[in-house]
């Protein structure tokens, strides 16, 4: 079999991916952009004022990229976990095991049709961030390092689409994946530092923040963004590879040997 013929099933994959978010970009894309807009309106505007300011910056600076953060982690992990719990209610993720794809294939179809779908959502956010902040301050927010941004943002979409992916193909109904969205990782991202310092934290909850995997995922976009953080950019990039590593592993082996039937 040839390349090309290997390979266009992985394609066929992204592409459906991509298109599915597409497809009801109002929903997909629109709404958590009004979400993280609002969040701007209320806290980064109203009350920025009166809120001290967190590493060094003004809090409109701070929150900005933990929005971004949030939007692109939480966006790629309902995106990855969506299509499969979709698939599998509809009785079609049964297909993959007949298509000419290996499982690396499959698991990089999802994990980057999540990051497209985070990075989109991503930058969007941080395109309104931009407006407020100019609006405010009659000036455009500098990126400190657009390449470590981008990097950051992708593999950390990455990361939450092969996740995504992970509790998906174990899920028997539609609560269980949104359990996991709703009561373990989005309390994960609000106290990774997307509105709030560590460094304000009381001594016993800092050091228990340093155990949530996502604290280095959101202050390596606020580096990459501001260029101050509460980590060490390299500790944050070493982790992140390592979460990267740790993550595709448990969506291989959830793709052979998880369960593909309907429910």
């Amino acid at each position: 079999m040839s390349d090309k013929v290997i390979w266009a099933g992985f394609e066929s994959l992204f592409r459906k991916e991509c298109m599915r978010f597409f497809r009801v970009a109002g929903q997909t894309i629109l709404n958590p952009v009004i979400n993280a807009s609002l969040y701007l309106l209320i806290f980064g505007v109203n009350l920025a004022d009166r809120i001290s300011e967190q590493n060094g910056v003004n809090y409109l600076q701070f929150i900005i990229p933990g929005l971004i953060a949030m939007g692109a982690l939480n966006n790629a992990f309902q995106n990855a976990s969506s299509s499969i719990i979709i698939s599998k209610f509809h009785g079609d993720l049964q297909d993959l095991k007949t298509a000419p794809l290996t499982p690396g294939q499959i698991i990089w179809a999802y994990g980057l049709g999540a990051a497209a779908r985070g990075g989109i959502v991503g930058t969007v956010i941080g395109c309104v961030g931009e407006v407020f902040y100019w609006s405010q301050y009659g000036e455009w927010l500098p990126i400190d390092n657009i390449l470590m941004l981008l990097a950051f943002t992708v593999v950390g979409s990455v990361i939450f689409g092969f996740l995504g992916l992970s509790v998906a193909v174990y899920a028997k109904n539609f609560d269980q994946v949104n359990a996991v969205g709703s009561f373990v990782l989005l309390p994960l991202i609000y106290l990774g530092g997307v509105f709030f310092s560590i460094a304000t934290m009381h001594p016993f909850w800092k050091t228990a923040s340093y155990a949530n995997p996502l604290l280095y995922l959101i202050n390596g976009i606020r580096y990459s963004f501001l260029g101050v953080s509460d980590i060490d950019p390299l500790t944050s990039a070493a982790l992140a590879f390592g979460f990267l590593v740790v993550t595709f592993s448990m969506a291989r082996y959830a793709v052979v040997h998880g369960s593909y039937t309907r429910f």
